[in-house]
């Protein structure tokens, strides 16, 4: 059986590490078949072709070849168009990155992930601020956009038992597995309490409101930790630990 080709798929890299002397292994997010890993041979020669076009949070046009989990990268092209990521929205990119690579399993199409993931690169390219409102709003749309498309999460705009929106001025609870439903003083204290115009609001993705962005905080950080369990996602801690998600 011959191995495929694959030509001009839109596609970033999303990670890389070296491969014998001279190539690397990338790993990419492509827009129709999803996460994949490709070999770049003699990447690493200081005259390659493909080596300024490999680069992070770059729209590439991605050609490869093979039949093995591991293709051999054929072609690079760079759409151009993108500002470099720099400062707050670098350490954001890699964030980014370090989701899709914990989250999504290889050569599984999202096309609207991807789409979602094109976008929020070209606004932080663009923000030239430091880490605010606006960002955080960013990242939680992101989240939330990720959790949706892996399965991960449940409505928020309506309760997993009943089936009705939730009032306005009600509290209510995420439950894992299920979805949200209103909050009991038994629940676990670890889990966030969310109030209800807060949850409308984020199944809109309207991060407008303080009470929204905070309550938004709280509850991407209880999923994604439960989702991802041990594993760590260091540009996630380094964002913390500076207050800035």
């Amino acid at each position: 059986m011959a191995g495929v080709r694959i030509i001009d798929e839109p596609g970033f890299v999303l990670h890389s590490i070296p491969y014998k002397e001279t190539s690397l292994i990338i790993d990419v997010f492509t827009r129709t078949h999803g996460r994949m890993a490709l070999v770049a041979k003699g990447a690493k020669r200081p005259h390659s072709a493909l080596r300024p076009v490999i680069q992070r949070f770059q729209p590439l046009l991605i050609s490869w070849s093979g039949k093995s989990e591991l293709r051999t990268l054929t072609k690079s092209d760079w759409v151009g168009g993108a500002p470099s990521l720099v400062g707050d929205a670098l350490l954001c990119g890699f964030y980014l990155n370090e989701l899709l690579v914990k989250f999504l399993a290889r050569e599984d199409a999202y096309e609207l992930l991807y789409d979602r993931y094109a976008e929020t690169i070209d606004l932080l390219a663009n923000n030239t601020a430091s880490i605010n409102d606006h960002l955080e709003q960013t990242l939680r749309r992101f989240e939330l956009c990720l959790l949706r498309e892996t399965g991960y999460a449940a409505a928020l705009d309506r309760c997993v038992e009943t089936k009705l929106a939730p009032e306005l001025k009600g509290k209510y609870v995420y439950q894992p597995e299920r979805g949200i439903r209103p909050w009991q003083p038994d629940d676990p204290s670890h889990w966030p309490i969310l109030s209800g115009d807060a949850l409308l609001a984020m199944a809109q993705e309207d991060f407008t409101e303080t009470q929204t962005l905070n309550e938004s905080k709280q509850l991407m950080r209880f999923l994604l930790g439960v989702y991802l369990q041990d594993q760590q996602l260091t540009t996630r801690q380094i964002l913390i630990d500076l207050k800035k998600i």
